[in-house]
């Protein structure tokens, strides 16, 4: 085949309504929630790029870390000719690292749900990786999405950093898993990044930085709302708090009414009481054994795992009964 760069990504249809019905079904619930995949706008994913960055945020520097010292041995297991595909990409930089490595990876797939962001982080790439096909999806990676037809026949390696499996409920991430398997096909690798369990004070300084970055990151959400659905929110009559709960081994972050307050969203009222907050993310906490044994329940079997002990990138191995490679119904 002769492989050239290629750069192309619309917006899917309904993208806006599916926010909106997100939206006003979770804050007309009880508790109030609204789902974390909406941060990823352009200012929001801006603003988790300088979260990693952040000195109290370890997570990206220890799997960064990781996947360098271990890019030969990871690259290895990637079949010659491949298609590198990455679930909610956000920035390309870990998959640089393997790609840099892995010389036979054929074609690269970011799929996220912010086509702004996607496009500006690629612009570099394409110019630095001439020889691979570059084809990102604006899509919700949580749902079954369809691989570029003249990639369909390549084998395929998932890609899944930053321990965002941690942003699922564990019956959804085994959910996850299941779909993500079937679309990578029998055999296929996975490599998933996780955050480990581990000392309570080291994980809640991740999530409330001395320097509010991540507060407002959460708060950006609002303004998200107010800007693209017709929403009022006051952000000031909102406080960013996050905790760990331990007997659910997650981080929960939450954004808390300070004020009696009534707030419309698309032409629909909603009442808040002092104190009153939205769940708006988790990040769960496992260790290698319970995150493998997930993996088992979903049709995956543990190849290999990459660790410092802060944080594991686990190669998974697909046991579906798909071919791998096979083209998408």
């Amino acid at each position: 085949m002769n492989i050239r760069s290629v750069v192309q990504a619309a917006q899917p249809v309904g993208t806006l309504n599916s926010f909106a019905a997100d939206v006003i079904a979770g804050l007309t619930a009880q508790p109030k929630t609204l789902p974390p995949k909406y941060f990823y706008d352009l200012a929001g994913s801006a603003l988790f790029e300088r979260i990693t960055e952040l000195p109290e945020y370890y997570p990206t520097r220890c799997e960064i870390a990781i996947l360098h010292k271990n890019a030969p041995a990871i690259a290895s297991m990637f079949p010659p000719g491949s298609a590198l595909i990455e679930f909610g990409s956000g920035s390309s930089r870990k998959a640089r690292i393997l790609l840099d490595a892995a010389a036979t990876v054929a074609a690269y797939v970011p799929v996220d749900i912010s086509g702004d962001f996607l496009q500006q982080d690629l612009a570099q790439f394409k110019r630095d990786l001439p020889h691979l096909v570059v084809h990102p999806l604006v899509a919700d990676f949580t749902k079954p999405f369809a691989v570029p037809p003249r990639l369909a026949a390549l084998p395929r390696v998932g890609f899944f950093p930053g321990s965002t499996i941690g942003n699922f409920e564990p019956a959804e991430a085994g959910a996850f898993l299941r779909h993500s398997g079937d679309m990578l096909g029998a055999g296929a690798l996975f490599l998933v990044g996780v955050d480990l369990v581990k000392d309570e004070a080291t994980l809640c300084r991740a999530y409330n930085d001395a320097e509010g970055v991540t507060a407002k990151f959460n708060l950006n959400l609002l303004a998200r709302i107010n800007r693209e659905l017709g929403g009022d929110f006051d952000l000031a009559a909102f406080a960013h708090r996050a905790f760990f709960n331990a007997a659910q081994s997650r981080i929960e972050m939450h954004l808390v009414s300070t004020q009696p307050q009534k707030v419309r969203v698309n032409g629909i009222g909603i009442d808040f009481g002092r104190g009153e907050t939205i769940h708006t993310e988790n990040s769960y906490k496992y260790t290698i054994e319970s995150l493998q044994a997930l993996a088992r329940g979903a049709g995956w079997t543990a190849a290999e795992v990459f660790s410092d002990g802060l944080f594991a990138v686990h190669a998974l191995r697909a046991s579906g009964i798909r071919n791998q490679g096979a083209p998408d119904p």
